[in-house]
């Protein structure tokens, strides 16, 4: 128990609590469950790539490419629906998870087996698949009355209280929990970030493994992709766009190591929710929006120079240990 209060998580739930404790003593209907339940919905997409940015994160790596592979999934989605409003949404979902599968793979295999850092080939892949949406699309949108009711509705459809997208988020996250601390592969993301020769001797393939943590943030990008248009009832080129910095912001400040190896699938969801409860009580409180770059950007240096004086603390621990058995 003491442990897990000095923890990462316990700082973040406590000041998640502070932070509804400070709105709701301005505009208490902000900490009413009906709107704490859209809330979460609203910041369900973000919870869905901070996921599978956190596996990424995980092995070394970085995925700045997840927004742009919700964008063009998204629009391929709301296209495809448009022409053919009769296909079934079991198929648009299978299309939305193969694509975004499919781009993760394209990012994984130029890290796996061209041995181009993760940087610049995520880079490379989110300015292409930002063309392709305008290539695709000639730079026309696709708007609500284009799209079918079935298309739409699927994810604002009620289920308990709640819609659909967000129980999706649960479902996810439940599932990542279990996955990340049950299963060989989730302790391979750990081993290859925490020390990748290691991690070889014990007979795990590094660059395999990446491939992996690539695929499975891809394919949580797609089924963003056509969660996000079908929600909001619009597909364009720019759709999404700087939403990459959100993404690596929730993970970083929930304790994810941009170093690799360390952090928690509690602290993801937790940085996400901070995050999502920050964006929708800022026009409340009568603040701009486009805040909301600036706060996650320095959300993310406050992150990084606190785990980096962590990490230096755990250090001397360790040192000092060292000396007392020397």
């Amino acid at each position: 128990m003491k442990t897990f209060l000095k923890s990462r998580e316990a700082i973040l739930s406590a000041a998640i609590l502070a932070l509804l404790v400070l709105i709701a003593s301005r505009f208490p209907a902000f900490v009413e469950p009906g709107n704490l339940a859209r809330v979460f919905t609203d910041t369900s997409p973000l919870i869905l790539l901070a996921l599978g940015q956190t596996v990424v994160i995980l092995t070394r790596c970085i995925d700045l490419s997840v927004a742009a592979n919700l964008a063009l999934t998204g629009m391929v989605c709301a296209m495809l629906n448009a022409a053919y409003p009769g296909v079934p949404m079991a198929a648009i979902l299978v299309l939305a998870l193969a694509m975004g599968a499919v781009m993760g793979m394209i990012n994984g295999l130029m890290v796996w087996k061209l041995n181009i850092p993760p940087i610049v080939v995520t880079l490379g892949t989110m300015t292409i698949y930002r063309g392709l949406i305008f290539v695709l699309s000639g730079g026309a949108w696709v708007n609500a009355h284009e799209m079918s009711h079935a298309f739409t509705g699927f994810p604002r459809a009620e289920l308990l209280g709640l819609p659909v997208l967000a129980w999706i988020a649960i479902l996810v996250t439940g599932l990542f929990f279990l996955g990340i601390a049950r299963t060989p592969l989730g302790r391979a993301f750990y081993a290859v970030g925490g020390n990748p020769h290691a991690a070889v001797y014990t007979g795990i393939d590094v660059g395999r493994t990446q491939f992996m943590a690539f695929t499975l943030s891809g394919m949580l990008a797609g089924l963003t992709g056509y969660l996000w248009v079908a929600r909001y009832s619009v597909a364009y080129v720019d759709i999404a766009g700087g939403f990459e910095l959100e993404v690596v912001a929730a993970c970083v400040i929930g304790g994810i190591s941009i170093a690799g190896g360390a952090g928690t699938i509690l602290g993801t969801l937790l940085g996400a929710l901070f995050l999502g409860i920050v964006k929708n009580a800022l026009p409340v409180v009568d603040i701009s929006p486009f805040w909301q770059l600036a706060i996650s950007g320095t959300a993310i240096i406050v992150a990084v120079a606190f785990n980096t004086r962590s990490g230096r603390s755990k250090g001397r621990i360790i040192l000092k240990r060292a000396e007392g058995h020397a």
